[in-house]
Formats: structure tokens, C-alpha cells, sequence
């Protein structure tokens, strides 16, 4: 004999305090945004990217690669769904900020006040940040 299991019986939805999602996307936006758009500057060879590649001594064909990891990776991390896929993309984020403040760690000397230091390690924290409020459905 079968039983049926009656319109009482529901599953468990998880949900996240609002201020979580809201503190999530946030993040994820203010750091998706900026990296997209240096992918693209950098797909496109806009202003000063060849001297700074140059400056640091590294090949031209550098920011291609650069590009098209940090155009994909940043839309991974806004599109719905593929939560393997965002966790690559946060620790190759996580990867690529922290050689960008060691190269110019190394290369410039921290630049003018740290800044081209600083500004690669705050998005290293970004990161982090976006990575540590994803929401459940976002998680392996």
C-alpha cells in the first residue's frame, strides 16, 4: 500500500537574514564591477595598461590573459547557479590581486604612498568578503 503525502507536509526552505543578501551583493558588485571593467581596459589596451605592464617587466600579451580571466571571472561571479565555478573564480581573483600588489611590491617599490599596493590588497579583502557572505545557494 502507498501512502501519499498530503499538501501538509513541506520541504525546509532556507532563507538568509536580508541584511546578509543585501550586504553579500553589495560586495560582489563593488568588487565584480571594477574588475570587469579593468578586464575590459585591459582586453582593449586602454590608457596607461601597456606602460604599467612594461613598467613591471612583463610581456604585452600579459594583458590579454589578464583580460579574459578577469572578464570571466567576474561574470561568474554574478551569474545565477554554478557554485563550483564561483569558488574558482573567487580564488582566482583572490590569486591575481594578491600578484598584482607583490608585483608592484616588488617592481615599484609600493608605488606612491602604497597605493599600488594597497588598492589590488583591497580587493583581495573584496573578495574574501563576497566569498564568506554568499549565500547558501551559492556554496558548495
Amino acid at each position: 500500500m502507498s501512502q501519499m503525502i498530503g499538501a501538509e507536509s513541506t520541504a525546509k526552505v532556507l532563507t538568509q537574514p536580508r541584511g546578509k543578501v543585501i550586504a553579500y551583493w553589495t560586495v560582489t558588485l563593488l568588487l565584480a564591477g571594477p574588475i570587469m571593467l579593468s578586464g575590459i581596459g585591459q582586453l582593449m589596451r586602454l590608457e596607461g595598461n601597456v606602460e604599467l605592464v612594461e613598467h613591471l617587466g612583463y610581456p604585452l600579451y600579459v594583458l590579454t590573459i589578464l583580460g579574459i580571466c578577469k572578464v570571466l571571472g567576474a561574470a561568474a561571479l554574478v551569474v545565477p547557479g554554478f557554485p563550483r565555478l564561483k569558488e574558482w573564480a573567487h580564488a582566482g581573483i583572490f590569486f591575481l590581486m594578491t600578484g598584482a600588489a607583490l608585483s608592484h611590491a616588488f617592481a615599484d617599490g609600493f608605488g606612491g604612498n602604497g597605493f599600488s599596493v594597497i588598492l589590488p590588497l583591497s580587493y583581495a579583502a573584496l573578495n574574501i568578503a563576497s566569498w564568506a557572505l554568499r549565500p547558501t545557494s551559492r556554496k558548495l
